[in-house]
């Protein structure tokens, strides 16, 4: 019988916010992983990158496999759609928190959140030339030379977002203080909240949000039916190369690590990270405990979850001191299979997570460390 963690449940927003002070306390994403302002990121070699995952060699015994991974894009290039449709402007729509908003100019477009989700959305709709800035999460190659809007991780600064002279600026709930939005409206500028929930399922909503809000739905739909597509052949094709038997099949955490800070959460269900479990063929352990949204992690919740293989960013991985300092960290760790084995699978802090038109060579990335761990990571390593 599965043992249970006794939680209250908790809504959307709770939810948000508590990720909202994670992120903010220990500024996620600005580990090493982020291109600079002013270079560029050279693109990823990765083992077997040629090799389709249908003929990878997938272990059958995945909750037996010995040793960490990484997983790698065997293509950093963001997808981008081809479409001759220009912005139709003005475009008034009502935004996530029910205000209207028209945009009358999409010339110099301000995308920020605290997962590069908007700004990699806008490049995937081809309209990345008409980006002013980023924030410190957007760390694909093509954003690296724009200036950055956030200080001290996730903090917005009025003075940096107005030298830009954006047009309209597209973010959601998981970027603060609120009151520089509110300064950014009274100037004039048109301020559009999408939706700060991110998982597989809701990368279509926020696409959406976004094509409408720029004036671009052809585009917008143009980008959903790729992702949509692509994300469902990379699902299929891992079903159809693993084990069917769910009993074989890794049960999974994810667990976001600042060893810096002291911080350990595990991620459990609604939070994102649930989705991308299941879409690689594991089960998710938070979900399986009854464990919702993002809390700090106990040894109880370890104990009761028993991990077969954990899931984390390569930036708290090395912030924690690697496997060895992680171990040491989190002593329930050790008790558990995924300690015993050394089973933790580790993924660029600005990709894991990121929820945008990458999700599908994300997916597939991840179920290589996962299922061919002697076939996935860097060449260099």
């Amino acid at each position: 019988m599965t043992s249970r963690v006794t939680l209250r449940p908790i809504s959307a927003r709770a939810r948000r916010s508590a990720l909202i002070a994670v992120l903010t306390a220990t500024a996620l994403l600005t580990t090493g992983c982020v291109a600079t302002a002013t270079g560029t990121t050279a693109e990823p070699q990765c083992l077997a990158s040629a090799t389709p995952f249908a003929e990878l060699e997938i272990d059958e015994s995945p909750r037996a496999i010995e040793g960490p991974s990484t997983a790698c894009l065997a293509d950093a290039a963001l997808p981008v759609i081809s479409s001759d449709e220009q912005p139709r402007l003005p475009a008034t729509i009502t935004d996530d928190e029910g205000t209207k908003v028209t945009v009358t100019d999409a010339s110099r477009i301000l995308p920020i959140d605290v997962s590069g989700s908007l700004a990699a959305t806008v490049f995937g709709l081809g309209l990345g030339d008409r980006v002013v800035g980023r924030d410190s999460s957007t760390g694909f190659a093509e954003a690296s030379a724009l200036p950055v809007v956030t200080q001290g991780g996730h903090n917005l600064t009025a003075e940096a977002i107005l030298a830009l002279d954006p047009t309209v600026v597209i973010t959601d709930t998981t970027l603060g203080p609120l009151d520089v939005l509110d300064q950014l409206r009274d100037s004039g500028i048109p301020v559009v909240i999408t939706t700060s929930e991110r998982s597989l399922d809701t990368i279509d909503d926020l696409i959406d949000q976004v094509a409408a809000a720029l004036g671009v739905p052809a585009r917008g739909e143009l980008l959903s039916a790729q992702v949509d597509a692509d994300l469902a052949r990379v699902v299929a094709d891992i079903e159809a190369a693993i084990p069917a038997d769910p009993a074989v099949r890794p049960r999974i955490a994810f667990l976001y690590v600042r060893g810096s800070a002291n911080v350990y959460y595990l991620f459990g269900a609604e939070s994102g990270a649930d989705s991308l479990i299941e879409s690689i063929g594991g089960i998710d352990i938070a979900s399986e405990i009854g464990w919702e949204g993002m809390r700090p992690v106990t040894a109880e919740a370890l104990v009761a979850a028993q991990p077969d293989l954990v899931l984390l960013m390569s930036g708290g991985l090395e912030s924690a001191g690697g496997v060895d300092g992680l171990l040491e960290r989190v002593p329930a760790l050790a008790s558990t299979p995924a300690g015993v084995h050394r089973r933790f699978v580790d993924m660029a802090d600005s990709e894991i997570l990121s929820f945008g038109p990458r999700a599908p060579q994300v997916v597939e990335a991840l179920a290589r460390a996962v299922w061919a761990p002697g076939q996935s990571g860097y060449l260099d390593d």
